[in-house]
């Protein structure tokens, strides 16, 4: 009796182990590099206008993207886009922000709707054949965070660049 609870439990904990891998490993991001995200790079091609993120993955249209690359704490949602071009992108989504009360970790997301305006146009480092966007402004259409203006404007990310050496 001893050794089939024994056996039971070893053939158990073994069965454990090979279903936490299987699902870990299913779970995890695949570990070759990419240049864009799969959604980005099927929809862009040389000469499209492109929205750098915190990845440094190209975006044509995204309906996703993080604001505060550092900590994550502001994010655009439910992106629509109204036009997308060489004199600019228009679109309406929501800014989810982290109230950080009392502290970032134990804060709260608040939804905020915006307009968002890109704008400002130059050759992108990582892809020359791309042109980013370099300006990104929100327009608070209602509620706005503590501390935000009505219109908010932020400078676009380019990617990591390498040191000066």
């Amino acid at each position: 009796m001893r050794g089939s609870v024994v056996g039971t439990a070893v053939t158990l904990a073994a069965a454990a182990l090979l279903t936490a891998g299987t699902t870990t490993a299913s779970a995890s991001p695949p570990t070759t590099t990419t240049t864009a995200s799969p959604t980005a790079t099927a929809r862009s091609g040389a000469g499209d206008r492109v929205l750098v993120d915190c990845f440094s993955h190209r975006n044509v249209r995204p309906t996703d993207f993080i604001l505060a690359c550092g900590d994550g704490n502001s994010r655009l949602k439910g992106l629509h886009w109204t036009s997308w071009g060489s004199g600019g992108a228009t679109g309406t989504g929501t800014n989810w922000v982290n109230d950080c009360k009392p502290y970032c970790a134990a804060g709260t997301f608040h939804p905020y709707p915006v307009v968002i305006r890109l704008s400002g146009e130059t050759q992108w480092k990582k892809h020359p054949s791309f042109e980013r966007f370099t300006q990104l402004t929100l327009t608070y259409s209602g509620a706005r965070p503590q501390g935000f203006q009505h219109v908010m404007s932020y400078p676009l990310w380019d990617g990591p660049t390498a040191p000066q050496g």
